[in-house]
């Protein structure tokens, strides 16, 4: 942890432990990841520090806010190791998707009932987020087209925001065209209310009913375009997962799929962790527990070497 001394030795490029003299003498980039009693972040010295080693050129990860070991509340608490993890990862970019385009849908979708209400899951977004961080480290153009969620975008990439299935698949359709890549990682609702209502409704019966009709398939949609990306799926279930994973990759026509069992509440939605299988014709991958940033850079590697197996990326069909 870089704490409020050791912050204040690095912006007076003290050298006199081992730590200190590696950062005075390395040409390579250093990230910190700050770690003090609330008071200590928020005193002007060590804002000072902060701002000089930001001039100098030091990358910086948190701190988080919240509850600190001696009872405060605010900001000081160290980042997470797989926030640093991830921030760190960022330095090293792998080229494997240099010069290709990568669309990737991410988060879920609502459905509306009427201006107040709408049905959705509880999808965070958090492996698409991650995916769209991966491919541009891999090197690649990327785009992602997201329902609504609380995460920030990664540094570049262009982000394009939607509500409704049918709001992404327009997008994906339209997009899909000009890449090389498509990653269907979103949590597309499968159906939606038949009527959209256009004032709230009122409290009324004891039961009510609902017709719904069924949304577009926004990957196989894709998939069945007559010149196509490279497309992936995913697949969430809860038993037979990489039977039906690969069931469904035939059945819609991709090139790939990743399975993951969400019966399992230490992984997959809302989790900063996932464990998956990658499936593809003729073989498949398991990826063990691991944060989502760790499993998004080893589906993007499975890609590439796919890719490279088949370097025609637009698949006629």
């Amino acid at each position: 942890p870089a704490t409020a001394d050791l912050i204040s030795r690095l912006a007076t490029g003290r050298a006199d432990d081992l730590l200190t003299t590696v950062a005075l003498a390395t040409p390579a980039p250093i990230l910190i990841a700050p770690a003090m009693n609330q008071q200590m972040w928020r005193d002007k010295a060590c804002a000072e520090n902060i701002e000089k080693l930001d001039q100098l050129g030091f990358k910086r990860v948190g701190p988080a806010d919240g509850e600190q070991a001696c009872g405060d509340i605010g900001p000081g608490r160290m980042e997470q190791p797989q926030a640093i993890a991830a921030r760190a990862a960022a330095f090293f970019d792998s080229g494997l998707l240099q010069g290709k385009r990568v669309l990737i849908s991410a988060g879920p979708t609502r459905e509306a009932l009427d201006p107040v209400r709408y049905i959705s899951n509880h999808s965070s977004g958090k492996m698409g987020y991650a995916l769209a961080q991966a491919a541009v480290d891999a090197g690649a153009k990327t785009t992602l087209v997201s329902g609504p969620v609380a995460l920030e975008t990664p540094a570049h990439v262009s982000r394009i925001d939607v509500q409704s299935a049918t709001e992404m698949l327009a997008q994906c359709l339209e997009l899909s065209a000009d890449s090389d890549i498509f990653i269907a990682c979103a949590a597309v609702a499968d159906y939606r209310p038949a009527d959209i209502q256009s004032r709230k409704i009122k409290k009324g019966p004891e039961n009510i009913s609902l017709e719904m009709v069924r949304n577009p398939d926004i990957v196989a949609t894709v998939a069945a375009a007559a010149s196509r990306p490279f497309t992936v799926g995913f697949a969430a279930e809860t038993n037979d997962v990489v039977a039906y994973a690969r069931e469904k990759m035939q059945r819609k026509g991709l090139d790939m799929i990743v399975s993951n069992d969400v019966s399992n509440t230490g992984i997959g939605v809302n989790s900063d962790e996932n464990e998956v299988t990658i499936i593809w014709p003729g073989g498949e991958q398991v990826l063990p527990q691991s944060a989502k940033a760790n499993i998004a850079r080893q589906i993007i590697a499975r890609i590439s070497a796919q890719i490279e197996i088949d370097p025609d990326k637009k698949r006629e069909k």
